[in-house]
Parts: C-alpha cells; structure tokens; sequence
C-alpha cells in the first residue's frame, strides 16, 4: 500500500492510484480550471506558499497544486510503477 503514495512535495502526498493526469498550469484553460475548482471547493493548494508548477487531477474530480516540477513528478509517478 505505501507503494501507491507519491511525495507532491514539502511531505504532501497522493495516492498514485487516483491521479489522472499532471499538468503544467501555464496556460489560461489550466487557471480556468484551478479558478473553477476553486469556486466548486474542491481545490487542495500543496503548494506551501510557493509558486505553483503542476496541477494534479484526481479520480474524484479534486484539482491539487503542488509546487514540484511536472516532469519530476511524472517521475515519481513512474518510479512507483516500476516497483
């Protein structure tokens, strides 16, 4: 079971399991959809205070922001499911 979990960054974690997709929040349909999260409640902010540089998709439609690079991530991600 803790194979599943995944360090987002500063000692937040998800389960791998639940994630649909990592995405990069630079372009404007990507803050459109942290803005309507947000508005919905179902924004979870991972980010400590610092810049956000991936948005996460959940299984259950949550939008995580975390301040860890997408590709080193996407790393993460695939390290645990090599093992």
């Amino acid at each position: 079971m803790l194979n599943n979990i995944v360090n987002i960054g500063y000692g937040n974690m998800v389960m791998a399991a639940k994630v649909v997709a990592v995405l990069s929040p630079d372009s404007a349909p990507m803050r459109r959809l942290k803005d309507e999260a947000k508005e919905r409640k179902m924004l979870i902010d991972a980010t400590q205070g610092r810049k956000t540089r991936a948005i996460i998709i959940t299984d259950s439609d949550h939008i995580i922001l975390s301040a860890v690079q997408v590709e080193t991530l996407m790393q993460r991600f695939s390290s645990r499911e090599d093992e």
